[in-house]
């Protein structure tokens, strides 16, 4: 069964910090690009950061640039966000997606992710 499982959610004060997993199954990670979004109260899905599933190459939106970081662990099939210097205006879910078809590098339109996990929380207090 294709599937992707978030982990690591919870709340922090603002400055804070928070690591993320997105464990997959059905299907590698090394084939296939994972991004993270995030979609808070009354808010559209935006997406947060990206890793290209044959290559590694990695992309970012401007609002988390320089603050968090996106990683894989191919042997263990998962995907991590390393969230540093958290704000409020983080707070939001967080679910990962993958893309099971060819979609241009940087893409952040949901349309383009076939598989979303269940989201996980995550609370940043001023």
């Amino acid at each position: 069964q294709v599937q992707l499982v978030e982990s690591g959610g919870g709340s922090v004060q603002s400055g804070g910090s928070l690591r993320l997993s997105c464990a997959a199954s059905g299907f590698s990670i090394a084939h296939y690009g994972i991004a993270w979004f995030r979609q808070a109260p009354g808010k559209e899905h935006e997406g947060v950061s990206l890793i290209n599933g044959s290559d590694g190459r990695t992309h970012y939106a401007d609002t988390v640039r320089g603050r968090f970081t996106i990683s894989r662990d191919k042997a263990k099939n998962t995907v991590y966000l390393e969230m540093n210097s958290l704000e409020p205006e983080d707070t939001a879910v967080y679910y990962c997606a993958a893309d099971l078809y060819p979609v241009p590098f940087g893409s952040f339109d949901p349309d383009d992710y076939d598989i979303w996990g269940q989201g996980t929380q995550v609370t940043v207090s001023s």
